[in-house]
């Protein structure tokens, strides 16, 4: 976490190491801004003041470590060299996205309590900037059901602008003090204005303000991954409609997030990405009304400029919506399909290629169609690939992100079965060789799906969660209390309905090979679940494998790491499906491998 200090005077920083702010001055003095704490106190998503005299951030405080213990407030920090710490807002479980108001007055946050996560119910409040006396719920609340995200003064106007799903879709709302205190819609639509997977990560901001103070906001069109752009006159123009800019039509990639405007308010800094290249930190020129449109230029790639992959392998994305079922009815999931692609390779005539399922984790999260190596890994290898945006992720509005809400491991499961089935149902892949994997909460769809159905000859769960029980008695506050609303009951009153949404408490279910990765310091989902899961499977006389890589926490980092895991699982499968795969792969010792078919 880091935040561009006062006159573009270097950047003050938090040290993963100790846990302490830090001042480095564009001259080379490392200043420690804050010295209380002893690395107790954990500092992120800071905002430097108007004035340039505090910083104003999230201060969790770990005195007691365990995740009900730990503390969560909002404090300013003074810049003067005292480090005088004053808290402007506590005891509510969350705090997050300070901003403070042009002329330094106020300031606005995001807060919420357990059980709810940010996607779920969240109030913006508005209180003095001093020292966070008056506060006033501006919009959501504690309790209502609203998700309230992204909060920013407009600069110019001193207008509160944020994102609210009020209606079902993150739309974006203004307040204003001088407007009677209300709150008014701003371009209401059947869209999501938030970005993608909101509220996981501190500091996301999908809409800005230019330097003549006109909004600048993105939405996403979730069946073609496409982005637009908006950018709405200045507040004192009489012009009111906003002019579109969407994909490579307007010189910009595919997709794209996080916009930041230059100082002069003329260019646009942002994420973006598309099927068939790396995403990448991109430039774009806003043409003047009537001007020509400028290509947007990669500033800074993903991967090295060095690493180029052939179109000729390039798999791209096929979005597809496919029937399912929610609560007993007829519906619809999404996903993305990628088919195989290798032009020095083809399959046998009149055969389906094998299919892996992906699930993404979260599970209150979403998939991407941007060009991702994970994925042409497989498909450059004769593997199909379906990645399931399954009932409860993010982008298809909050109906949709709610039928996961006591519904996990019932409706994440039956999508990614109903995909796998449906892809088979229209040749797309071929019925005997159907895998699943996931990362995380995916790894809990995986492995439910293996356990629970027999649509799948094979799966590998990476850092997946086997037993809920002691998942919610071992994890990070941030998510120490997620499952009370994804499974409808509290632990431990309800132990029984978490055990029996396990899947390691149903592995006599299990009738096929599974391969297990994880990292051994594991705080999130602790590495006793895999090795609990691959107990339960060894004893009963699975093909079964566990890997533990050293040094590794909640999905893997080290570049040795992420290409081992990836041949280790085309190995395995390789081994199930009867086929030998080319290249210098690792050997795996898989336990009960005489079962294999």
């Amino acid at each position: 976490a880091f935040v561009l200090a006062p006159n573009n005077d270097g950047v003050i920083y938090s040290n993963f190491k100790d846990q302490r702010l830090y001042w480095q001055h564009t001259a080379g003095e490392l200043q420690l801004v804050c010295s209380s704490g002893g690395g107790i106190y954990r500092f992120a998503d800071g905002v430097i003041n108007p004035a340039g005299t505090h910083i104003i951030c999230v201060r969790e405080d770990h005195t007691k470590p365990a995740p009900p213990d730990v503390v969560n407030e909002l404090v300013s920090i003074a810049l003067d060299g005292s480090g005088t710490m004053t808290v402007l807002a506590t005891g509510n479980d969350f705090y997050s996205a300070p901003r403070v108001s042009p002329d330094g007055s106020k300031i606005a946050y995001l807060t919420w309590s357990h059980p709810n996560m940010p996607w779920d119910s969240t109030a913006l409040m508005v209180a003095s900037a001093t020292d966070g006396s008056d506060p006033v719920t501006v919009a959501g609340g504690l309790d209502s059901n609203v998700s309230v995200l992204q909060p920013l003064w407009q600069p110019g106007t001193g207008v509160l602008h944020f994102l609210s799903d009020e209606t079902g879709w993150y739309n974006l709302y203004s307040w204003s003090e001088a407007a009677a205190d209300t709150t008014a819609p701003i371009y209401p639509m059947e869209a999501e204005f938030s970005g993608s997977s909101p509220g996981w990560r501190l500091g996301q901001q999908a809409f800005t303000f230019l330097s003549d103070s006109s909004l600048v906001a993105t939405y996403a069109c979730p069946e073609s991954g496409t982005s637009v752009l908006l950018v709405f006159p200045p507040p004192a123009s009489s012009e009111t409609a906003p002019r579109l800019f969407k994909g490579v039509g307007h010189g910009l990639p595919r997709s794209f997030s996080d916009v930041t405007p230059s100082a002069h308010g003329a260019t646009l800094y942002f994420m973006g990405g598309s099927p068939e290249d790396s995403p990448g930190i991109y430039s774009w020129a806003i043409p003047a009304a009537g001007s020509p449109v400028i290509a947007a230029t990669m500033v800074v790639r993903s991967m090295s400029d060095d690493v180029s992959v052939d179109p000729a392998f390039i798999s791209t994305p096929q979005h597809i919506a496919f029937p399912t079922t929610f609560n007993g009815s007829d519906t619809t999931a999404h996903g993305y399909y990628y088919p195989p692609a290798n032009p020095n390779c083809e399959g046998p005539e009149g055969a389906a290629p094998p299919l892996l399922v992906k699930a993404h984790g979260g599970p209150t999260s979403q998939t991407s169609s941007n060009f991702r190596l994970d994925v042409q890994f497989w498909t450059s290898r004769g593997v199909a690939v379906l990645d399931v945006d399954y009932g409860g992720s993010c982008g298809y509005g909050r109906e949709y992100r709610n039928r996961l809400v006591g519904n996990w491991g019932v409706v994440d499961v039956e999508d990614v079965c109903a995909g796998a089935t449906y892809c088979v149902a229209q040749g797309y892949a071929d019925g005997a060789r159907l895998a699943i994997d996931g990362g995380s909460a995916g790894g809990y769809t995986t492995l439910g799906a293996l356990t629970w159905r027999s649509v799948f000859t094979a799966g590998c769960s990476k850092y997946g969660i086997g037993d809920l029980g002691a998942l919610a008695e071992d994890t990070h506050k941030f998510e120490s209390r997620y499952m009370e609303n994804l499974l409808g009951g509290v632990w431990p009153q309800d132990k029984a309905r978490y055990d029996e949404r396990a899947p390691v408490n149903a592995v006599e279910q299990l009738d096929c090979p599974i391969l297990l990765l994880q990292g051994d310091e594991d705080k999130v989902v602790p590495p006793n679940q895999s090795e609990q899961f691959y107990n339960a499977a060894k004893g009963k006389g699975i093909p079964t494998c566990l890997k533990m890589y050293e040094g590794e926490q909640h999905g893997f980092r080290k570049a040795e790491n992420i290409e081992d895991s990836l041949n280790s699982e085309l190995t395995f499968f390789g081994k199930v499906f009867g086929f030998t795969p080319a290249g210098d792969l690792p050997e795996l010792s898989i336990d009960n491998a005489d079962q294999l078919p």
